[in-house]
């Protein structure tokens, strides 16, 4: 008689390590032996100290949170979702658990003889490697309030040299991917997988990825019918791949799956697809908790059901922040991993408020991120800047769709600001019906803006122009930006007027060399770091890619890159620019962790000398490209 039972916890394991390496007899074992466990939201599996089960846990449904309590705190290390492990640790090196776990949802876990398994240790030569390499590395979580970024020995002691480095080191991928051709058929490509016991599959064309089939595609697409598994691979392929160069780091590689929303890169000669294939970076290959990362935060995004919980993430964010700059990360990797953490909590955000909507959206709309967080450059919580954009609708039905999407945007602007992100002071947010408009709309205001350049119009094409899609239909998007380069071209004296605004302030320093600081209010003597250094680098480099028609180019660093592309004869001083702004955000940032606010005027007379030294020595650049400027657009010469 069959063991029905038994047969679904066997094609369950089989998908995840270190079950997935076992022979078939050694995981029926397990499987018979399994025992089923229900944890209902909030109950504990174990408890910190406690002495350990004579059973490990992998998590069938539901998820397991991972508490370390230190100072009466209990600090979420990792989430423990479908097929993830736990519980080992302890068991194997016989000491008491140093966390505890804690159901964040009713949960099904399987519970697995630690005693069945060192049999198979033993037997087994792969699993026993699988063990050692998982389990004997230390746990480490970047959110512990006193010791971010450093590593929880078995001792409670704190390894101090190895925090950080992980971010910065090249990810270890595999040299040896399972590949086939777009001739195989599904069947074929699944059993290929199964052989040679993988999750996933590359298809290739002349030694380059055209696409890719994962565990996932074969569940969701196949498992439930909705293609033959006698169709060709190409039927449910993911393509084009993501690919990258071969020495990415792990936090370029981390950006790169959550910014995608993938589980595996392509590893190529060049980086393109159009290059030999290398290898495959699965999620897998990164060792979570052997470094920062947001991977444990975007897990919580996922199951967020309320704006308290997104408040929640955003200040667990603030201290994975400020755990990297202590570590003193690449500010650019820093930048890309809170702005896309920003983005996925806006997002989750727009869901939820969409969900209390009475009825769906009635014609298609895009969310806009402004400003700083347009260009990917928000480490701080600052203000929110936003704007929405809804499909053209007929005269009728405009009044009606217009109050839809303002009652939206005041549910979405509302919980940004609970969560952290406080209301604009001068309203430039979506819940603004002047910033809640249709697509024809939109292009009369840039239109307006562009050919009646007042010096109110110059000022909202500054925070308009660094507009990126945060969510909804990017048709929208494109179809907006191509207005607005059409509208540049037939009035080009507009880049003029936006060179004068880019030279409104001057470089940072006097005649002497002095620090020139604000006169008056409510920050006299200081020095006014954004507008004074930021927006002069921010301001030059959006016109300069605007005048040579780059587009979907809005970061700052980026928008240097391009120029350096566009003309090799200014590279070095585009260079310099890039290497100055990067060591100005990065003060900014360092001022707004140390002072609890934005970072934006500095009290020159906290300031070592050698800190003096290293902002003036960014200032030049900013006097150089600003010549630039007013030389390439004539600004001496037509009186601007």
């Amino acid at each position: 008689m069959k063991n029905t039972i038994a047969e679904r916890i066997f094609d369950f394991l089989k998908n995840f390590p270190p079950f997935n390496i076992l022979e078939k007899e050694q995981l029926f074992k397990i499987a018979t032996h399994v025992k089923v466990h229900y944890i209902e939201q909030d109950k504990s599996v174990f408890t910190q100290n406690e002495n350990p089960h004579n059973e490990f846990y992998i998590v069938k449904d539901g998820a397991i949170g991972l508490y370390r309590t230190m100072d009466n705190d209990n600090i979420l290390v990792d989430i423990c979702d479908e097929g993830d492990l736990f519980g080992l640790r302890p068991i194997i090196q016989n000491n008491q658990y140093l966390m505890s776990a804690v159901a964040n949802e009713e949960s099904i876990l399987y519970a697995i003889s630690v005693e069945l398994l060192k049999e198979i240790i033993d037997s087994n030569e792969k699993v026993k490697k699988f063990i050692v390499a998982s389990f004997s590395t230390n746990i480490k979580t970047p959110y512990a309030k006193t010791n971010n970024g450093q590593l929880f020995a078995n001792e409670d002691v704190l390894n101090k040299n190895n925090a950080g480095i992980s971010d910065v080191q090249t990810a270890q991928y595999s040299k040896n991917p399972i590949t086939c051709t777009k001739a195989y058929t599904i069947q074929q490509a699944a059993e290929v997988m199964s052989v040679k016991r993988v999750g996933s599959i590359l298809i290739t064309e002349n030694n380059k990825p055209i696409g890719i089939i994962t565990d996932k595609d074969l569940r969701l697409k196949i498992a439930t019918g909705l293609i033959s598994i006698k169709e060709k691979v190409t039927t449910i392929m993911s393509s084009p791949v993501i690919t990258c160069h071969k020495k990415i780091t792990v936090a370029e590689a981390q950006i790169n799956m959550l910014k995608h929303k993938i589980t595996h890169l392509c590893i190529t000669e060049d980086g393109t697809p159009n290059s030999n294939l290398k290898g495959i970076l699965s999620e897998h290959d990164i060792v979570v908790l052997h470094g920062n990362n947001p991977s444990v935060l975007i897990k919580e995004l996922k199951r967020a059901k309320n704006v308290d919980t997104l408040k929640y993430i955003r200040e667990k964010t603030s201290k994975l922040l400020s755990g990297y700059m202590e570590q003193n990360i690449p500010i650019r990797f820093v930048s890309n991993i809170i702005s896309e953490i920003n983005e996925a909590i806006t997002i989750k955000a727009i869901k939820l408020s969409i969900e209390e909507m009475e009825t769906e959206p009635p014609v298609k709309f895009t969310w806009l991120a402004l400003g700083s967080q347009g260009r990917k450059e928000q480490l701080l919580i600052t203000d929110q800047d936003n704007a929405l954009v809804f499909e053209n609708v007929n005269p009728k039905d405009y009044d009606f769709t217009k109050n839809y999407f303002l009652q939206l945007a005041k549910k979405i602007t509302n919980k940004l600001h609970i969560i952290g992100f406080e209301n604009c002071p001068a309203d430039m947010m979506g819940s603004n019906p002047r910033w809640c408009i249709s697509l024809n709309q939109w292009k009369e205001q840039f239109n307006t803006w562009i050919t009646k350049p007042t010096e109110e119009a110059i000022m909202m094409c500054t925070i308009f122009f660094d507009y990126s899609l945060v969510y909804g239909n990017v048709e929208l998007v494109d179809e907006m930006s191509e207005s607005i380069f059409e509208s540049i071209d037939n009035y080009e004296i507009f880049l003029n007027f936006l060179g004068r605004n880019a030279l409104r302030n001057p470089p940072p320093l006097g005649f002497f060399r002095q620090f020139l600081v604000e006169h008056d209010g409510e920050h006299k003597d200081q020095f006014d770091l954004k507008s004074r250094a930021l927006m002069p680098l921010i301001d030059a480099a959006r016109l300069l890619t605007l005048s040579v028609n780059h587009k979907n180019k809005n970061n700052t660093i980026e928008r240097f890159k391009e120029m350096a592309k566009a003309e090799p004869q200014n590279k070095y001083l585009y260079e310099m620019c890039i290497d100055s702004f990067k060591i100005l955000l990065r003060f900014r940032t360092n001022q707004g962790l140390k002072n609890n606010n934005s970072g934006r005027y500095v009290d020159l007379n906290n300031l070592s000398k050698s800190e003096k030294l290293k902002l003036k020595g960014c200032f030049k650049p900013i006097k150089d490209i600003q010549e630039l400027i007013s030389v390439r657009f004539k600004l001496n010469q037509i009186g601007m």
